[in-house]
């Protein structure tokens, strides 16, 4: 699993990591049942405090993406196709905020707004 964390971000480090385990569970790169590293050995890994793993590991599991067994390890959850799509609506939402901020600040139109994102969408 490859993580990157950025020092430059406005995140905090907890929240880049669980970020980029959901991501790689939504795009199938981690599937239900794969192990993931220990805390100690992600956070070896990632030169972090395993404070810090352990609260992107908190927050996965609450949000079910991943379960911990007590003597076996982290395993990725079976996920419920709704609640992905939600969380998936949530992101482009949070996105598209970004995008009509930069659109406004730009003097970007509704409708080349609207003709940018139909044009993406049917070049994906």
């Amino acid at each position: 699993m490859n993580i990157i964390i950025s020092n430059s971000s406005d995140k905090p480090i907890y929240e880049q990591i669980a970020y980029q385990i959901r991501m790689n569970i939504l795009n199938g790169t981690l599937k239900e049942g794969d192990n993931l590293p220990s805390i100690r050995a992600l956070s070896k890994d990632l030169k972090i405090s395993v404070i810090t793993t352990k609260r992107a590991y908190e927050d996965l599991q609450k949000d079910g993406f991943i379960t911990t067994i007590a003597g076996k390890g982290t395993f990725v959850s079976s996920t419920n196709t709704e609640k992905l799509k939600e969380l998936n609506f949530k992101i482009i939402e949070q996105k598209l905020i970004e995008c009509i901020s930069i659109a406004k600040s730009s003097g970007i139109t509704l409708d080349e707004f609207k003709q940018i994102i139909d044009i993406i969408f049917e070049e994906e």
